[in-house]
């Protein structure tokens, strides 16, 4: 469930809102425990807002998004050069909410030796950042969340028992959606007013039919899964009222369906085990396999998920199918001979943000439509950020992406194996600071002191620096809160930080809404390309795939620029914003794809320069080193 105002809607029934009312004016730990979806992090943010902290900060941290080589600096700071990487003071979790709520969701997920970590700063209210001997007493209060029995993960030596006890001092326990029905319609109207205002559409109501279905749903997915519904039915939705068809959810009746089904399956499998047809076992595997890599169009990773099994253990299977080439020995020689071409392993596997070429790309499946002929399967891999894209190329995860000018070139100073493939030219006006409306902030002075929010090693980190630097300041002059960007914003993000570094379309929706404002924009202060990257042993290995990838996103380009009404309707449904939003968005930038040149690297250039000089960057690098040479 999204992260909405909690004077707006109660989640939870009226006997568990009591319960809640008496732990929020304590400073009790709380540990929430309930299935994914149900609303954690509300219910974590009500206790704030009801809370004598509610003017001072709520983070919230997925404790199981935490790399075990950054989970400790991340929720307890590190000191500047403390590891490689290092080159400043980092502020922790625990720092940044200060006075505040701290949610520590997942808790399940983390690591035992830092478990053991937690423990401590839990018993002694005092952190140490890496690479320091000196701990800083912290006022913070801690609300954990899982989805997981915790008990059970102590059983099997997963999970501190000593830790457990400090975070049950006062437990919750947050039922699912289907044991608490008379919330639906509530939620369900909540959810449905929300995104047809945000979409313009402030006409649609529910048919009695259709509340009828949503009450009798199941909702395995609970509060999330409704909320997702509700939304993709306003993105659909072309009559007013809205009928049961319009939810896409299969019809069910009470809880029993799930038993029913696998009573259903369990006799199938009865009448084919009598029928004596063997070998059984390879007929009914062969069907499977075949029938969802059929459902999934082909799509390995879609497969494997539908399967349950990994991506691995799916292309062996595949391969004795003889629906790919199987993997071939050291020695050269296949595993197993099969009829298919080699190019039907072929695969270009593209990260992408859901704005710009590569979102519109996904979105009218051109790209599918031109690879289909070559026996290329593309998969899609959606990321908040540029630096978590290039975080998964360096990985390996991906081969192609679209990042902004800043996120390569701490990817190259850390020698990972990327190549500059394209780049789309400047939007200045698509990168922002921004602040409330209200904000006493007006002028670039005065966001000294302030709390700025920003996504570290991002064109708005960049664009943060320029702005300071404008103003007569450093990073040390205000309190940097390193987060993803998002929009809308909750009554907590308000009290957490100042002011948010936004770039399009969030920013483009920010300025429609009113209820932020711009301090400074990238105008004269950054340039904002956008930049095609590879991974080095693709680009080697398939340049035809390369080239005809630019070639379609030359001509994406050239149809935003010509067609931006229709380009933003596309958007709008993958996005879930406003057309007017992103018609706005749309318009700041052009999208013609250009391939490298010497004049753009030597901006790129520029910037890498600037970065190493302050120290933000571990190595000078030279940018040509990273251009692909085709």
């Amino acid at each position: 469930m999204q992260n909405h105002g909690p004077e707006l809607i109660d989640p939870a029934s009226i006997a568990f809102q009591k319960v809640l009312d008496r732990l929020a004016p304590t400073d009790a730990t709380v540990l929430i425990v309930g299935e994914t979806g149900t609303g954690k992090e509300v219910v974590a943010r009500y206790l704030h807002h009801h809370s004598p902290r509610q003017q001072h900060p709520f983070l919230a941290v997925n404790c199981g998004a935490l790399t075990d080589s950054l989970a400790e600096s991340e929720l307890f700071g590190h000191e500047k050069g403390s590891f490689t990487g290092a080159a400043e003071r980092h502020q922790g979790w625990f720092e940044a909410a200060e006075g505040g709520t701290l949610l520590l969701d997942e808790i399940g997920e983390l690591s035992l030796p830092l478990q053991v970590k937690l423990l401590r700063v839990l018993q002694e209210r005092e952190v140490t950042r890496v690479g320091s001997r000196r701990p800083v007493k912290v006022n913070v209060r801690v609300v954990a969340a899982t989805h997981v029995d915790l008990a059970n993960a102590i059983r099997e030596r997963r999970f501190r028992e000593d830790l457990y006890y400090r975070l049950n001092v006062a437990a919750v326990t947050l039922p699912p959606l289907r044991q608490r029905r008379e919330d639906i319609p509530l939620l369900a109207d909540y959810f449905l007013q929300l995104y047809a205002r945000r979409l313009g559409r402030p006409q649609l109501r529910l048919s009695e039919d259709t509340l009828a279905t949503l009450m009798d749903y199941t909702w395995p997915g609970n509060i999330r899964e409704l909320e997702n519904t509700l939304h993709n039915v306003v993105l659909l939705s072309r009559e007013p009222l809205i009928t049961p068809a319009q939810l896409r959810l299969t019809p069910v009746s009470g809880t029993s369906t799930g038993s029913a089904r696998e009573e259903s399956l369990d006799n199938f499998m009865r009448q084919q085990l009598q029928d004596g047809n063997s070998p059984i076992y390879q007929r009914i595997l062969s069907s499977l396999i075949r029938n969802a890599f059929e459902l999934s169009n082909g799509n390995q990773l879609q497969t494997a998920s539908l399967l349950g099994i990994t991506r691995n253990a799916l292309r062996t299977h595949l391969g004795h199918l003889g629906l790919i080439k199987p993997r071939r020995r050291p020695g050269g020689t296949a595993c197993r001979p099969g009829p298919v071409m080699a190019d039907k392993e072929r695969e270009l596997r593209v990260g992408y943000q859901k704005f710009g070429n590569l979102g519109i790309l996904k979105a009218r499946q051109s790209l599918e439509a031109q690879f289909s002929s070559r026996g290329v399967s593309v998969l899609w891999s959606e990321f908040p950020a540029g630096p978590q894209l290039l975080h998964a190329l360096n990985n390996g995860e991906i081969d192609f992406g679209t990042t902004g000018e800043v996120p390569p070139l701490f990817a190259q100073a850390s020698n990972q194996p990327l190549l500059y493939v394209a780049w789309e030219p400047a939007a200045p006006q698509s990168v922002a600071l921004m602040v409330a409306r209200d904000s006493p902030i007006h002028a670039l002075a005065d966001l000294r002191g302030k709390r700025i929010a920003v996504n570290k090693g991002s064109n708005v980190h960049y664009l943060l620096l320029q702005i300071l630097e404008e103003a007569g300041m450093t990073l040390d002059d205000v309190r940097v809160v390193y987060a993803p960007p998002k929009y809308p914003l909750t009554p907590s993000d308000h009290h957490a930080v100042d002011a948010w570094m936004m770039w399009d379309p969030l920013l483009s929706d920010a300025e429609e809404s009113g209820q932020l404002r711009v301090i400074a924009n990238g105008v004269e202060r950054v340039n904002n390309h956008q930049f095609y990257l590879a991974h080095r042993d693709f680009a080697a290995r398939y340049a035809d795939l390369l080239h005809a990838l630019m070639s379609a996103l030359e001509q994406t380009g050239r149809y935003i620029d010509s067609n931006r009404a229709e380009a933003a309707t596309l958007l709008s449904a993958e996005l879930g914003l406003a057309t007017s939003s992103l018609n706005r968005a749309l318009t700041r930038r052009s999208h013609l794809t250009q391939r490298m040149d010497l004049h753009i690297i030597r901006q790129q250039q520029a910037i890498a320069d600037r970065f190493y000089a302050l120290g933000l960057l571990p190595r000078a690098i030279k940018v040509g080193d990273a251009v692909w040479r085709e």
